[in-house]
């Protein structure tokens, strides 16, 4: 069931209007200013998250609900889904140094801080903290995907160091307009290059040609995240073209922290746990997984998702469309090698595709679509 977040004072008093309240999760709130009503109503599979409550509330509602601490750290078990306003809070276009004061460099610079691996025994509150956090952004994602059809939701892979001028790069950005603007939710890993590609083309929905290329010529002033203007580019093309009425899902993790959240993901479900991180994405994206290319990581990806699609672990396999046939079967020949293994029956059930453009990527996933009943 859907929980409620109840935030502040106000928030509160309403929920207090009636006599039994249930999933609820409250957070950070002193529940003195309500005074003893809390007293006479019933809790039942609530949170109450680091609230201010007196002894006699806590012995009230310790039997059917779960009481945390208040954890002081940096980062906050959040009650929505982040957004680049969230991450980049303090960030100030045309100063790139400000990323040192935004949320997402303090929560970073604390987990290196801290160590990327804590355990109970190394540090029992941050290693308690960040558990709280992924498993708030997983029942928060888990909210989030309840609205789309299972075979709505597209993933795309790729390297982290394509450049904002490379061709692949644009060819992703188209892809992912047409493919938003046919309904589909654009997934990726939320950071730079072929991720952030995927969520500029998701942002530029329903915007004329001319428009995609305006933007992307803005954002060739800094091609690489490593550019010292690579975000004030990216909020530059936000401000000249404001989201309209298309989402996108960015699943970004603070274990590659040095990659930063590309700010064109509306809803961005940042994880410490990279490993859930990755297993989110290979789950979710059950419409098909469009690779650009990459490298290592990208690689492990395509395994992973061939395993899941081999013993079909949600019912059925998913498309695995390859997008760059030169690179695939030359440069890299993975594609050949799957379809190695599946002519000698090592790997079955692969529903595989190579393409070389937008047009055929996205006719790729509309046709398992509809096979499938989109």
């Amino acid at each position: 069931m859907k929980h409620i977040h109840v935030t502040d004072i106000t928030e509160l008093e309403e929920m207090l209007m009636h006599t039994v309240i249930s999933n609820c999760i409250f957070r950070n709130l002193d529940f003195s200013a309500v005074g003893e009503l809390p007293l006479s109503r019933s809790f039942h599979d609530c949170i109450f998250v680091g609230c201010h409550m007196s002894d006699r509330l806590k012995e009230h509602v310790e039997e059917n609900n779960i009481i945390l601490p208040r954890l002081r750290v940096p980062y906050r078990v959040p009650s929505h889904l982040y957004s680049s306003a969230d991450l980049y809070d303090a960030y100030r276009t045309g100063d790139p140094s400000s990323y040192a004061r935004c949320y997402d460099s303090r929560v970073y610079a604390h987990y290196l801080n801290k160590g990327k691996q804590v355990t109970p025994d190394t540090d029992l509150k941050d290693s308690f903290g960040r558990v709280l956090h992924d498993y708030a952004i997983s029942n928060l994602l888990h909210e989030f995907l309840s609205e789309y059809g299972e075979l709505s939701v597209i993933g795309v892979m790729g390297g982290h160091g394509m450049l904002r001028t490379d061709p692949a790069y644009s060819a992703v950005v188209r892809v992912s307009k047409m493919l938003t603007e046919e309904g589909y939710l654009m997934v990726s890993g939320g950071g730079p290059g072929a991720m952030e590609a995927t969520h500029l083309g998701a942002w530029m929905a329903g915007r004329s040609g001319e428009e995609v290329d305006k933007a992307l010529e803005i954002l060739s002033g800094a091609p690489s995240f490593k550019d010292e203007l690579w975000l004030d580019s990216a909020f530059r093309v936000m401000d000249l073209f404001p989201v309209g009425k298309y989402r996108s899902l960015g699943i970004p993790t603070w274990l590659y922290g040095h990659e930063p959240a590309t700010p064109f993901a509306t809803h961005i479900a940042k994880y410490f746990d990279n490993s859930i991180r990755e297993d989110s994405i290979l789950t979710i994206a059950k419409g098909g997984i469009i690779y650009t290319p990459g490298s290592a990581g990208t690689i492990q990806e395509i395994f992973q998702d061939a395993t899941q699609n081999h013993y079909e672990s949600f019912g059925f396999a998913s498309p695995m469309v390859f997008m760059g046939k030169e690179f695939w079967t030359g440069k890299l020949p993975v594609y050949n090698l799957l379809e190695s293994l599946m002519e000698k029956g090592l790997y079955r059930n692969l529903i595989l595709h190579i393409v070389d453009n937008a047009d055929e990527a996205v006719e790729a996933i509309k046709s398992f679509s509809c096979v499938r009943g989109h």
